[in-house]
């Protein structure tokens, strides 16, 4: 009897402990499920520019700033704060939204600078009972914008650069001279604002907004050059990609250029007699060369003057039988 009574005694212990185990692991579970995930934020400026390997943009210029979550944890915010040196100039709380397949999140802030400077934009998450604290920065300079002749530096860098991206002919020498000026009246003329070569902040916006394209006529010409005379153009073209943009002085009232489609059959470096500087001719004396002066109105006896600075440039592309395209 004593032993029936030992073994129910023993059993029940048995039971007791296990249902002890069964009854704690919900609340282990429970524990674990209440770590807030560990998570990251990556940020990026997608239409800030690249000059010397620094991000740049301009004062009152509307950056965004895209960031990645990771993971995706539903109803958490982000708080954004933007500062230009030291001072603060935006604050915004923004929702982390859920990126196809719900495995990491995007926010998506813009930034404007008030001032030229060093811009830092901060974004934090506060830990919560689901995703753990989060602090992440970039910077970006935001470049003055004043600059005249003789101007050098990261600005002027900038726009010689966004001159380029355009196709206009402009040697990157990171300094505002005389190719920068002749390369800046020509983005003037193809956005039909008349002829000058200062900088503007209309100009500044269209150029980093990257307004302006030279409208191609003749892409079956393959390697060809197109003179637009209503515009006082010469573009260097190759099929239907613009690969040089460069102003020109065609024929005066009393001695208009010939229009049509015509061919390089003659090239002449240096100077001629009459101050022709490596000319392209494409009918008869007609012909695309250097000449001092260039100026921004026809004013040449019927060929198309180029300013003497871009005329080797355009001989050493343009070769025998190459169209000339000339129009209005």
């Amino acid at each position: 009897m004593l032993g029936v009574l030992a073994g129910r005694v023993t059993a029940l212990a048995a039971l007791v402990a296990a249902l002890a185990v069964i009854s704690a692991a919900p609340a282990s579970a429970a524990s674990a499920a209440a770590q807030p995930a560990h998570g990251t934020i990556g940020l990026s400026v997608p239409d800030a520019f690249l000059v010397g390997g620094q991000l740049v943009t301009v004062p009152g210029r509307t950056v965004h700033v895209e960031g990645v979550v990771r993971p995706y944890v539903p109803g958490q915010t982000v708080l954004v704060k933007a500062f230009v040196g030291s001072k603060e100039f935006k604050r915004e709380r923004l929702s982390i939204k859920p990126a196809a397949g719900g495995r990491y999140g995007t926010f998506t802030a813009s930034v404007s600078s008030p001032s030229a400077g060093r811009v830092t934009v901060q974004v934090g998450h506060k830990r919560t009972a689901t995703l753990g604290g989060l602090l992440e920065r970039r910077s970006f300079a935001a470049l003055d914008e004043r600059a005249g002749f003789g101007a050098r530096g990261p600005f002027m860098e900038l726009v010689q650069q966004r001159l380029a991206a355009l196709h206009f002919y402009i040697p990157q020498t990171g300094v505002y001279d005389t190719g920068t000026g002749l390369a800046l009246d020509a983005y003037h003329r193809l956005l039909h604002w008349g002829t000058y070569q200062s900088l503007d902040g209309r100009t500044i916006s269209y150029l980093l907004d990257g307004f302006g394209e030279f409208k191609v006529r003749f892409p079956s010409h393959g390697r060809h050059a197109e003179g637009n005379l209503s515009l006082q153009l010469i573009a260097l073209v190759d099929g239907s990609h613009v690969l040089s943009i460069y102003p020109t002085s065609s024929g005066k009232p009393s001695t208009p250029t010939i229009l049509g489609d015509f061919r390089v059959y003659s090239k002449v470096p240096g100077y001629l007699p009459d101050g022709m500087y490596y000319s392209n001719f494409f009918h008869t004396g007609y012909a695309i060369h250097g000449y001092n002066p260039a100026p921004d109105y026809p004013a040449s006896h019927g060929c198309m003057r180029v300013p003497i600075v871009d005329a080797i440039s355009i001989f050493n592309w343009l070769k025998m039988g190459d169209w000339v395209d000339v129009y209005y």
